[in-house]
């Protein structure tokens, strides 16, 4: 991503350029203008978001020259929240020290309380002057901070606040995945609050469903007097309040509990939230209130029913968790979303495809997207950030506090099911005296330590010493593991996988360490690092489908987290682009009725791994069948599975075979393979879909899925006689790669020995097309010519002169082209590459077809099927649309030689190119090919 050359003020904040004084927080021209904490929110407050003057401080002299005095040479204008260097801010990146500057006005009202402000995140070191008067330094970047302003607040007047912001790079700095998209700066909401000087500094509700009440946990900013009280105030309509409690002599922290009667749970399907209020008096004077909530639910391990597998638990009922990995980036915000409307669309975007979690990974998320987790009911894993040097004293520090941090003030969302210490080893490896690196037994006991202070900060969920993908646990509450690889390697690694889970194994754990009875789960999957080099922008839906159906016939394993949410700059893996656009699996068009929520349904028909596969005509196939039910809500009248075996055969003509229907066991939580459906091909070739759904007697649709097969002898015939629809034809194929002549303005190349041709720009392919020695012009009906095409993008990785790729790529440091991985072929979405081709035969005009797009997807299946499993892919998953043009008979009547030319030409008015098929790469089984009816 580059950054910007110029500054850019986004519209909607044009009419905040000559703001004076302080923004309320109803103010609806400031950005992020809702309160930042949900769950820990005092009535008066002032969101200081908005246009802050601005100055970068290259040569690290502003406190020199005393620039907190000097706000007036701040040159430019910085949109707060926005971290500097994202197009939000509108401000490009010119240094790693800046400096922020604007007028407050704290309300005459106010006087008399305490004054703080309070910044939501800043990286990395923070200093702040409220008229030329120092409140503080701060250093850290991912947790939140304040400063007591009141020694120096002038009530009802005017006064300048600055800010000195040092993000200069640092081995030990915590840095997650900002080659993104750097956080510099402020990238959480500034704001200001009155508060008593004797005031509530955190509450913390830890919920206990199999008591059916909550334990509070209460802190405050000193010790109180002994008239001190403390009471938790709920809504009337959800129950009654707690009695007030006294603090412990000389004690500034009060626990106790509230029963809770009748408690409503908190779950996915019904997330349902307690809204109170901490209220601290004083001889029945109320001195402080915030306004806070909680969820009671439970987190916890339990064996899967039937299997007696360890799994996470909601609510003490075991939950398939499937997961995806969320970068939280946003390309103009980075770490900062633009509105707390796109933070809850975030949430959506993840339940309505049907998952059940997110993993924030290795980024302390902004408070609101997990209030919207929490109220829309969708799992969180929260990671802490990590540094990428050597695990020093100096980055333990900053380790340490955006851990406790994160903890202390995310502690109340019910949705945050664990904590995620360390990812992947980052940060934990040493260079030894041998120059290699390496996680040192030291470094494994201050994980293990991390562990421990982990769990003594939040006992009630879970925790991971490290996500881990070089088999290096030391103690952890889940034993996961990441594995990113092509569809068709998933059955022998899981297979693997549950063979060396058990307790006392030593799998996946590092030191001599040995399992216990923890959780086995993938924490990062996907086909993204599973082609050599990374597999780029690609359909990555054909070998997710893959990975799901051995996912759910591995019941061991407790569920999933797929890489991931969202595109970002060097990984185009996600379920939704970067700018949150759909992507096309193209489900719906093979299975009507099918989409990608079917791949992650409670009940689920797995046909193992073999999702297209050569059979000849007239074949009887066995195909596997594996039930995996993941609920125990299964209708009482039981299950029944229905299939559908259909295709489209040489011709392109979709044909209908069979139906079935069969009884499905009704047992709860089952994971079992049945015996497997026999199934008889088709007598002649094509593409053949057997579909499966499983629905109740009733009709209802608890799950679709399906397998292929591609019908064949081996290479069709050149020319082959057959009856169709009771009448005879007679078929010339001509195959892609045997065109006469092709020029093209930008570039001509053939796939995989010519199954697929491609022409980029303008230009055209002519085939000589030879006719059989006793074709005879005078017994034709009428005469067709179908063929598979589309247009042809020329992606970075086919143009003569590649760009190298810069910068660290596993960062995302560096700009990258999503088409520029040689395994790459972007896969369809909302965004469309058009061309138009004219046919001709004979030199005449038979017709012209507008070819909407250059698609990659489920329904390239006989392009998926034809690629060579050597960790390399070649167009995977491309397909074209069918196309077909009369001949004139009259034409044929005229031609001078038992030949035809017939040429595809694309000419400059829509120069999108154009890609031809073959029988075994695309869509249909459709080589290029002239149909003539014969006459009675």
């Amino acid at each position: 991503m580059r950054f910007l050359k110029s500054i850019i003020l986004p519209v909607f904040i044009i009419s905040c350029l000559t703001f004076q004084n302080s923004f309320s927080q109803d103010d609806k021209t400031i950005p992020l203008p809702e309160h930042p904490r949900p769950d820990f929110m005092r009535q008066n407050w002032i969101n200081l978001n908005g246009l802050w003057n601005f100055r970068f401080d290259k040569q690290n002299v502003g406190e020199t020259e005393k620039w907190f005095n000097n706000s007036q040479s701040f040159d430019k204008k910085i949109l707060v929240p926005f971290p500097w260097g994202s197009k939000l801010s509108g401000i490009s990146n010119e240094a790693d020290i800046a400096w922020y500057s604007r007028t407050l006005n704290i309300p005459v009202d106010w006087e008399g309380k305490k004054v703080y402000v309070i910044i939501g995140a800043c990286d990395w070191t923070t200093s702040v002057w409220l008229d030329g008067n120092l409140l503080g330094t701060y250093r850290g970047g991912y947790t939140p901070f304040e400063f007591d302003m009141t020694a120096y607040v002038r009530f009802g007047k005017d006064q300048q606040l600055v800010f000195r912001v040092d993000d200069t790079p640092h081995s030990y700095k915590l840095e997650g995945k900002q080659g993104y998209g750097q956080a510099k700066g402020i990238w959480q909401t500034v704001y200001v609050e009155s508060r008593s000087n004797l005031s509530v500094e955190y509450v913390h509700f830890t919920p206990d469903i199999d008591n059916s009440k909550v334990k509070v946990e209460a802190v405050l900013n000193d010790i109180p007097p002994k008239d001190a009280a403390f009471q938790i105030q709920f809504k009337p309509v959800q129950m009654s309040s707690s009695l007030p409690v006294k603090f412990p002599k000389g004690s500034k922290k009060v626990n106790f509990e509230i029963p809770v009667a009748n408690q409503h749970l908190w779950s996915l399907d019904d997330p349902y939230l307690y809204e109170a209020d901490a209220v601290l008096s004083i001889k029945g004077k109320e001195e402080d209130r915030v306004s806070t909530y909680f969820g009671m639910r439970k987190i916890n391990v339990v064996s899967f029913p039937v299997t007696g597998a360890p799994y996470i638990a909601l609510n003490n009922k075991p939950l398939y968790l499937q997961l995806c990995l969320d970068q939280s980036y946003h390309p103009d915000g980075f770490y900062t979303f633009p509105s707390d409307e796109f933070m809850r669309d975030e949430i959506i975007r993840s339940k309505k495809i049907g998952l059940n979690g997110n993993r924030i990974h290795i980024k302390v998320e902004v408070p609101r997207k997990l209030y919207w987790a929490d109220k829309l009911g969708l799992l969180i894993m929260a990671d802490v950030p990590n540094f990428w040097g050597e695990p020093t004293d100096t980055a333990r520090n900053e380790w340490n506090v955006a851990m406790r941090g994160m903890i202390k003030r995310d502690y109340n969302h019910p949705a945050i099911f664990s904590w995620v210490m360390f990812n992947e080893t980052w940060g934990l490896q040493t260079k030894t005296s041998d120059n290699k690196r390496e996680y040192l037994p030291e470094t494994q006991s201050w994980v293990e330590s991390c562990y421990r202070l982990a769990k003594s900060l939040d006992p009630s969920r879970l925790v991971e010493d490290n996500s881990a993908c070089n088999y290096d646990h030391t103690v952890t509450d889940i034993n996961s593991w990441h594995s990113y690889r092509p569809g068709y390697d998933w059955k022998k690694f899981l297979d693997d996988a549950e063979k060396n889970t058990y307790p006392g194994s030593a799998w996946n754990f590092i030191g001599g360490r040995k399992q216990g009875n923890e959780p086995m789960m993938n924490s990062e999957c996907g086909n993204v690092w599973g082609y050599t080099g990374s597999a780029g922008d690609v359909d990555w839906s054909w070998d997710y489908h893959i990975m799901m159906n051995e996912l759910r016939s591995h019941p061991k394993v407790c569920g999933w987290l797929y890489t991931e949410h969202h595109d970002v700059i060097n990984e185009w893996n996600g379920y939704y682009k970067f700018d949150r656009t759909d992507k096309v699996t193209g489900l719906s068009e093979i299975v009507p009725g099918m989409s990608l929520n079917d791949l992650h349904s409670k009940v689920y028909i797995s046909t193992g791994s073999e999702l297209c596969r050569d059979v000849k005509p007239g074949e009887s196939v066995e195909v596997p069948v594996f039930v995996s039910y993941m609920t125990d809500e299964i209708p009482s009248d039981g299950l029944i599975l229905k299939t559908e075996l259909y295709g489209w055969n040489q011709l392109g003509i979709f044909q209908h075979y069979n139906s079935s229907e069969q009884t499905l066991p009704s047992d709860p939580y089952l994971n079992k393979e049945l015996s497997p459906l026999r199934v008889t091909m088709p007598e002649n070739p094509g593409l053949v879909i057997l579909s499966l759904s499983a629905e109740s007697l009733s009709g209802k649709v608890f799950h679709k899925n399906f397998t292929t097969f591609f019908v064949n002898n081996g290479t069709s015939p050149r020319v082959e006689n057959m009856t169709s629809g009771g009448r005879q034809l007679k078929i010339v194929r001509f195959a892609p790669e045997t065109f006469s002549d092709a020029k093209w303005t930008r570039k001509q190349w053939n796939v995989l020995d010519g199954k697929k041709v491609n022409g980029a720009g303008s230009g055209y392919f002519e085939y000589r097309v030879a006719l059989p020695a006793d074709f005879d012009p005078s017994g034709i009906a009428e005469a067709t010519l179908i063929f598979e095409a589309s247009a042809k993008k020329l992606n970075g990785k086919d143009m003569d002169e590649k760009n190298k790729m810069e910068g660290d790529y596993m960062l995302g440091k560096g700009a990258h082209d999503p088409s520029q991985n040689p395994n790459s072929y972007p896969m369809t979405d909302t965004y469309k590459y058009p061309s138009k081709v004219n046919v001709q035969a004979d030199g005449k005009a038979i017709g012209e077809v507008y070819l909407e797009d250059d698609p990659a997807d489920h329904r390239g299946i006989l392009s998926w099927h034809s690629q060579l499993k050597n960790k390399k892919l070649n167009e995977a998953g491309t397909f074209g649309y069918l196309c077909s043009f009369n001949i004139p008979v009259e034409l044929l009547k005229n031609l001078k030689s038992k030949e035809i030319v017939i040429r595809f030409s694309v000419d400059d008015s829509l120069p999108g190119g154009l890609a031809i098929y073959g029988e075994r790469f695309g869509r249909y089984p459709v080589d290029p090919s002239l149909v003539f009816v014969m006459k009675k």
